[in-house]
Formats: structure tokens, sequence, C-alpha cells
């Protein structure tokens, strides 16, 4: 039992304030009795001074009675056991009940007479070598007519109050020690009590921290200790859901990683390849044997090795693009790396992340090229309209036929300008986000917007001698969105169908309804699209024209189908294209109810 710290400080605690207190008790109890009884004793011997001295006032100081005070002094001490004496005012013992007044020196000086000759009376203790024993002493002044003429004295032996005392202390003392063993008994006893369950609780506790966090701690003693194992309880339950968060959000990781379409590597401080995702194990054909001590630099390039060294040194991150041939494709990436440092700032490995820009690279190829075109988009008909109106100022005015047929094509071209310079103004608003958090949702009837489109569009239908076929549901279809943007997402598909069909062609407009979601598909039996050119006809500046025939004298500006896009997405859906050359073309998009 004494081995627990805990038992060991419970029980002296237990024995220390047991002791003390007894101890103080004890002490207050022997010093009460002892001053309650010399209290007593000291009243009484005052009251026999005080009765002697009124009953033997007349005789007191008379010397022709000196015999009658020795024979009544004697009678009261023998009836009394007490020591009488009379003192006179000069401190000679006149009369004493126990000693011959001749052997007995002057009393003046006595502690008991100077008190009782400039007080009421006075007392005092003494050792009576006599009788070896304290002897208790009161003394009493005597007047006659108002004169004081002596004291009576009266003593009394202190062994029957010192005897009880120490009676008294022996008593208090044994039940002191019986005490004493029943309170280790009854320490140790609570000890047990007390440390049973925190011995449990430890048990329980150290089995938790070696990770049986299913372990749970049942207390039951109504007190801080069921508290305690409670809050344990709680801990540990929070430390599970924790642990079980901390397992999801690293499996959610690991997912991530490997599903990315980022290669990602870690690498130590040595540049060798130590963990690598799935998509850069697809990229370089990384195997487990192969990144086993295997250098960064076995993809292909010391840069990237160089790099890791730098970020080492400079515990910086830094960025470097990097060119590789891939399966016989040149792939360029943008390479991240960033040191991994501990708590003590020491770099313990490198994180490189390989980003693709392959095809951003090839879509700023075709942003420029499209810049180009655009450019040059907008100085062929300006040099038409400069070059024809020229003309007419140069004398064609007068020529009715040459100035109506110079005139129709100013008019042509600059219904051109109008049209490419509209759809980068548009493409521009839709660009500012500012714009976009103030275009109004709205309730959107697409059969409405469908009847709409095929009446604004019925003349250019009927140039061509084309069909517009639409299949539209007998309900209101409601989306939504913006009426206007869903008008101008509508014209620009059905005009993109009706300028690449031939005269007499077909186009087919339907709606239909799916669950949360309404359909639209536009589909003409015009020239189609070139496979190659089909990933790309949604990007911005994208043209496909080069691959097809245009059969109007209207051209595209490239931005239609990147504007119908950004439309679709804009409103939470999504479009997608079918399209097989010299057979036709269905564009699908979708948009939630």
């Amino acid at each position: 039992m004494l081995k627990s710290k805990i038992s060991r400080r419970l029980i002296f605690s237990f024995l220390l304030i047991t002791i003390t207190s007894l101890s103080l008790l004890g002490m207050y109890l022997l010093q009460f009795f002892y001053n309650e009884n010399l209290k007593t004793k000291t009243e009484n011997l005052i009251i026999n001074a005080r009765t002697i001295e009124v009953s033997l006032e007349d005789a007191l100081y008379n010397p022709a009675k000196q015999d009658y005070v020795n024979n009544e002094i004697h009678k009261i001490s023998d009836a009394t056991n007490l020591r009488i004496t009379i003192i006179n005012v000069n401190g000679q013992v006149i009369a004493d009940s126990w000693e011959q007044t001749e052997e007995l020196d002057n009393h003046l000086l006595r502690q008991e007479v100077q008190d009782a000759l400039h007080k009421k009376y006075g007392t005092s203790i003494r050792y009576s070598d006599t009788i070896k024993e304290n002897m208790l002493y009161a003394a009493m002044p005597v007047y006659q007519n108002d004169e004081l003429v002596g004291i009576v004295r009266t003593a009394s032996t202190l062994y029957p109050i010192e005897n009880s005392y120490k009676h008294i202390r022996n008593t208090i003392f044994t039940a002191l020690c019986i005490t004493i063993i029943l309170a280790v008994l009854s320490g140790f006893i609570l000890a047990y009590r007390q440390i049973k369950p925190i011995r449990q609780m430890i048990e329980d506790a150290q089995k938790i921290a070696d990770g049986d966090l299913d372990r749970r701690i049942y207390i039951y003693t109504n007190d801080e200790l069921e508290v305690l194992a409670q809050t344990i309880n709680k801990l540990t339950t929070n430390l599970e859901e924790k642990i079980s968060e901390a397992d999801a959000e690293t499996r959610k990781l690991s997912l991530i990683l490997e599903n990315m379409d980022n290669g990602v590597m870690l690498l130590d401080t040595q540049g060798n390849i130590t963990t690598a995702n799935q998509r850069a194990r697809d990229l370089f054909r990384l195997t487990p044997d192969l990144m086993k001590k295997q250098s960064i630099n076995a993809i292909g390039s010391t840069l990237l090795s160089e790099t890791a060294k730098e970020v080492l040194k400079t515990m910086s991150t830094k960025s470097i693009a990097f060119k590789i041939n891939i399966n016989h494709t040149k792939k360029t990436f943008d390479v991240f790396f960033a040191p991994i440092i501990n708590s003590d700032n020491t770099v313990i490995s490198i994180l490189s992340v390989f980003h693709d820009i392959s095809v951003l690279q090839e879509m700023s190829t075709r942003q420029t090229e499209f810049v180009a075109n655009a450019s040059h988009e907008l100085a062929t008909p300006l040099t038409s309209i400069c070059g024809f109106s020229e003309t007419l100022l140069s004398g064609a005015l007068k020529d009715p036929v040459l100035c109506e047929k110079f005139i129709t094509i100013i008019h042509t071209e600059s219904e051109r300008m109008d049209r490419l310079i509209k759809d980068l103004l548009q493409l521009a608003k839709l660009d500012s986000k500012e714009y976009r958090q103030q275009i109004k949702i709205e309730s959107v009837d697409l059969k409405e917007v469908c009847l709409a489109v095929k009446l604004k569009l019925q003349a250019q239908i009927d140039r061509k001698a084309q069909n517009l076929q639409l299949n539209l549901p007998i309900e209101p279809v409601i989306v939504q969105a913006n009426t206007d943007w869903i008008m101008q997402l509508l014209m620009n598909l059905t005009e993109n169908a009706i300028k690449y069909t031939p005269e007499q062609g077909q186009i087919t407009l339907t709606c239909t309804l799916d669950q949360n979601k309404v359909f639209v598909k536009v589909k003409d039996n015009g020239l189609g699209i070139a496979p190659e050119d089909l990933p790309f006809i949604f990007e911005r500046f994208y043209r496909a024209d080069k691959s097809r025939i245009r059969l109007d004298s209207s051209g595209g500006s490239g931005i239609g189908l990147s504007l119908v896009r950004f439309i679709v997405e804009l409103f939470g859906g999504h479009i997608f294209v079918e399209s097989q050359l010299k057979v036709g073309t269905s564009f699908t998009f979708y948009l939630p109810k």
C-alpha cells in the first residue's frame, strides 16, 4: 500500500491532522481544567480568609486574646485542612495554624502580602520546602476603624489539582495513542478506497495511450474521480474522432494527389525521388523499383536536380520551365519546387509539382494567331470601305449602278465590323466579375425563347430556303437564368447552323426535360467540323473556318462559340458538340431547372 505516493500522502496527512487536532484539543482541555480548578481553589481561600476576618475581627490583633485566636485558627485549619496565618502590618507573623510563630521569618515581602496591602486581596503560588508541594496562598487585608491593622492569609496544597491534572493528562495521552492507531487503520482503508479507482484509471489510461482508443474508464464514485473518468472518456472519444478525421483527410489528400492532373514528387535532400503520385508515375514511367534512390535527373534533365539543390540551399520556393519529349510528343511543364521545413528550421524534403502547360502554350499561340487574324479581319473591311469610298468620291457617285454596288459593299463590310466589335464587347462584359454579379436571374421560358429565335432568324432561313424545325414540349420549360443572355446563346448557335448549312438544308432545335435539367439541341446537316478542331472550338479566339467553307459572305469572329460556352456555364450548365464532316453538327447544352 505504501508503495503508492498518494497513499503515503493520504495516510501521513490524515495522521498529521488527527494528531495535531487531538493534541491541541487535549492541551486546551488540560489547561482549562487546571485554570478552572485553580480559580475555584483561589475563590475558596479568599472566602475562608474573609470568614476568619469577620469571625475573629475583634480578637485578631488584641494581645490579650492571642491564645483564643490561635485556638480558633487551629480549629478552622483542622476542619478545612487549610493553613491559616495572621500577619500584622509590619509583616510579623502573629499566629499560624501549621508552624510556630517564633520559627517564621517576616512575611512582609511575600507576593500575596504585598498585593493584599495595596489591593483588595493577594494570591501567589510557591513551592513549600516543608511539605515538598506547591502551595496556593490567598491574603486579605484587615481594617479596624478604616485603618489597616494586618492581614489574614489562607493557604492550601495544590496536590489534588496537580494529581487530577496528571491523571487527566495520562488519560488524554492514552486516548490519543488509541486514536492514532484507529487513524492509521482508517487512513489505510481510506487510502485503499481512494487509490483503487485511481489505479484503475491509470491502467485504463495507459492502455488508451498505447492506442486502445476503444477502451473507456468506468468509475462510479460520485465525486471528482468520476468526473475525471468521464472527462478522460470524452477526451478519448474526441481523440478518436480527430484521428478518424485526420485519417479521412489523409485519404482525401492521397485521393486528390493520386487523381490530380499535376505530377507531384517528393525528393530527399540528395535529390532522389522518394514518393510520386499516379500522374507523375504515368508521365515519367516511374515504377516503385525505379523510384528507389533514383535521382530526379533520370526524368531527363539536370536542371531539375540543380534547382532542387538551390531550393535546399536557399530554403525558398522556385519555379522553372521544363521541356521534355514524352511518347514522341513535346511537353512543357511549369515545375514548382518548395522546401518542407521541420520545427528545427531544417529542410527534410523537397516538394516538386509538375504542371503541364503544353495546352496553355498552344492556346497562347492560337490567341496570338487570332489577334493577327482579327486585325486582318478588321483591316480587310476597313480597306474595302476606304477603297470604295475613295472610288465614290473620285466620281463613281455619278454612275448610279456603280454607286449602288459600292455602297452595298461598304454596308456589308460595316455590318461585318459591327458584329466583330459587338462580340468582343460582349466577351469583355462577361469577363467582368462585377457585371456577372449584376446579371438579373429570373425565370426564363426556353420554349418562348426558341420561338422568338425562329421569328428573328426567319428572314435568313428563307433566303437560303432552309427549314428550321422546332421540337418543343407542350408545357412551358422554365430555367433560372437571364432572358437576354439565353436569347444570345440560342441566336449564336442557330445562326452558326444557318451559316454552315447549305441551301435547302435542315436545322432542328429540340428542347427536352430530364429530371432536374433541361436539354437543348441545335442540329444541322451542314458541312461539319474537322475532328482535330473539335477539342478547341469553344476556346476563345479559336476559329475552325479554315476547315469549313463559308456558305455566306458574313464570316465569323471566332468568338461566338466561346460566348456560348461562357453563357451556359454562367448559369450552371454544360455544353458539348458532336460533328462529322459533310454530315452535320449538333450542339447540345443543359441548364438546371
